[in-house]
């Protein structure tokens, strides 16, 4: 089968998306419509029919009928009773022969992210059960809040740019207006909107609106939100869950939790035009800033430099691109050696979208037009190119953008750490010897990449090389054949880290002199030791434990569902820490015992409130009888 595992190898996904196997032996499986569904509701992503997924491995096997499959598929997905919506072109699905199995081949599907105005793409007649997503745990059947979420954005008119019933002028904080207009002129003295009463002047804004349907006007949400007073934005009326927060955390004491922050706390009107007036403020110095902001002739802030324009877009972004109706707020971190810029939604774009730039998809589109005025939010689909191109400016990582569901939230975050420390480059020579000279400069930053953040993916890669995702595939799969990377996991769970020079696979106690040690939760990290004992007699225990399962690929569901629990039991372990104890792969643990386990509510969640978070960890809840 050399030649099959060959071709596999080189078509077999792109770990910059997802990937899902089916055997596809008894036609099309039921299960492949659901995850269509959660690949287009999400990030996208391959499907194989002729591959099945075992315990120690993949079974490439193909299927005798590809021609009827791929018939019976453009069959259903053409259905409308069966699919809402077809997503794909004809060059989406292939036919791809196995050369060592006559008559058999595998079916590709490269199913893509549907856009806004396409989501939810769900199954049957009813989206409100039909609406699938894609987590760490495979396929969910999304809330009815999750689908009500997509269908406003799906909409043409933006969420800010609703008139509020029974909100009218008095709701509004009469400072922030006037402040607004005094940037605002600062910057266009001559500006004919300037001219206008503060009723007027919202209006132009957006903030104020008149619905030609009904002859209704009124106070507009964007208006609210940018200058109302803070007990107005809040009112069980508008928006209750409404949390705006910066906080710095600068300290090396850790019992210190931040040493400064701007929260809704009743000591200012807590708005977002007065948030955003007090976070550049806070943003224009300290650590990794060299100028300081410099002021315009009416005595306000302007960016003048590179750093500042890319952090004042970075904050206006999380406000206009923020589902004001979704859970935890604007949340704003500074460390340091980064910032983070977290907002409640998703994203209207997909990643690839919002790298390549030029495309402009604004949530609340009023609020956008709002920090224009005042020559910040840019219109052109320009801002995370002004902010990447910023950041290599200083030679720094590349900012990078994360998307997590349950809640829905996008963070932002911008490290202020050089792209190639000379110590990183130092470690890697000792590391690889002679054969460092043999790499090329891309290749270099994989590893300079690896070696600072622990583990690398291709879609990390994609924000900081300008490859294509298909190169950078190929180039991660030369960098392991030739022993500088370690692979770990399939489709986006696919994952690297620097191999050892002197055995070829991933380090596990050297941690090199310039690093600080990997937290014990992190992908390639010994495991977690308790505090009465040492990491080395902990780590023998965990593999004592492990032993049974490990020894035997016929372990029973029993017993491999008992040794899980008794590996967690008082720790949180991750899945690849699982995998590597038990001698099983990520995706059969997660699929047979760990999200049974966590359904059961035998094993709890290190992050809860973000399933899908990449150092999630598992822990008993209960003592557990080894």
């Amino acid at each position: 089968m050399s030649k099959q595992l060959q071709l596999f190898d080189d078509l077999r996904y792109y770990e910059g998306t997802d990937v899902e196997y089916k055997g596809g032996r008894g036609g099309l499986p039921r299960s492949l419509w659901e995850t269509y569904s959660a690949f287009a509701n999400t990030e996208g992503g391959t499907l194989w029919l002729g591959i099945s997924q075992k315990a120690n491995g993949l079974d490439v096997h193909g299927v005798s009928d590809a021609e009827r499959l791929v018939g019976d598929f453009w069959n259903t997905v053409n259905n409308r009773g069966k699919v809402n919506r077809n997503l794909l072109k004809a060059a989406d699905v292939t036919i791809v022969p196995l050369e060592d199995a006559p008559g058999h081949a595998l079916v590709r599907i490269a199913v893509p992210r549907a856009n806004r105005r396409e989501r939810p793409v769900f199954l049957g007649s009813d989206p409100f059960r039909g609406t699938y997503r894609r987590n760490h745990e495979g396929d969910y059947i999304c809330t009815e809040e999750e689908v009500r979420r997509m269908f406003a954005d799906q909409s043409e008119e933006p969420p800010d740019s609703r008139i509020l019933a029974d909100f009218g002028m008095d709701d509004l904080h009469g400072e922030s207006i006037k402040q607004f207009r005094n940037r605002f002129s600062s910057r266009e003295q001559n500006h004919p909107w300037l001219l206008e009463d503060d009723t007027g002047l919202l209006n132009k804004l957006g903030g104020w609106r008149t619905d030609r349907a009904t002859g209704r006007s009124g106070l507009t949400l964007a208006g609210l939100l940018l200058f109302g007073k803070g007990e107005a934005i809040v009112a069980p009326e508008s928006l209750p869950g409404f949390q705006l927060d910066y906080r710095e955390r600068l300290s090396d004491d850790p019992s210190v939790r931040w040493t400064d922050r701007v929260t809704l706390d009743g000591t200012w009107e807590g708005n977002l035009f007065q948030f955003y007036q007090r976070v550049v403020q806070n943003l224009s110095t300290g650590p990794g800033i060299k100028v300081p902001f410099q002021r315009d002739e009416g005595g306000y802030r302007q960016a003048s430099t590179a750093v500042h324009e890319a952090l004042q877009e970075a904050l206006v972004n999380a406000l206009i691109h923020a589902d004001y109706a979704g859970q935890g707020g604007i949340v704003i971190d500074r460390y340091a050696d980064r910032f983070e810029f977290s907002n409640p939604g998703t994203l209207l774009l997909s990643r690839e979208q919002l790298l390549r730039g030029g495309v402009s998809e604004c949530r609340n589109k009023s609020l956008q037009k709002m920090f224009q005025m005042l020559g910040v939010g840019d219109k052109a689909g320009s801002g995370i190119d002004k902010i990447r191109s910023s950041w290599a400016a200083q030679q720094w990582r590349s900012p990078s953008i994360q998307e997590t569901l349950r809640p829905d939230r996008v963070r932002l975050t911008l490290p202020m750490v050089s792209l190639l420390p000379e110590e990183v480059l130092d470690s890697l020579k000792t590391r690889f010897g002679d054969r460092y000279a043999e790499l090329a400069p891309e290749e270099v930053q994989v590893l300079v990449t690896a070696d600072q953040e622990g583990e690398i993916t291709n879609q990390r890669l994609q924000e900081i090389l300008t490859l294509h995702r298909v190169d950078i595939t190929r180039l991660l799969q030369t960098l392991v054949r030739r022993g500088y990377l370690v692979a770990q996991g399939i489709g986006r769970g696919t994952s690297y880290t620097l191999a050892s020079e002197a055995s070829g696979s991933a380090m596990r106690g050297d941690t090199p002199p310039h690093k600080e040690p990997i937290p014990p939760h992190k992908a390639g990290s010994p495991l977690i030791s308790s505090p009465d004992k040492d990491a080395g007699s902990d780590q023998e225990r965990l593999i004592a434990l492990a032993a049974p399962v490990k020894a035997s690929q016929r372990a029973t569901p029993e017993l491999v569902r008992k040794v899980v629990l008794a590996l967690c039991e008082n720790r949180f372990l991750t899945l690849r820490e699982l995998a590597e104890l038990l001698g099983r792969t990520k995706e059969n643990l997660r699929d047979r015992y760990v999200a049974e386990l966590v359904r059961e509510g035998r094993l709890e969640l290190r992050y809860p409130d973000i399933p899908s978070h990449r150092d999630q960890g598992y822990r008993s809840t209960t003592d557990v009888a080894a």
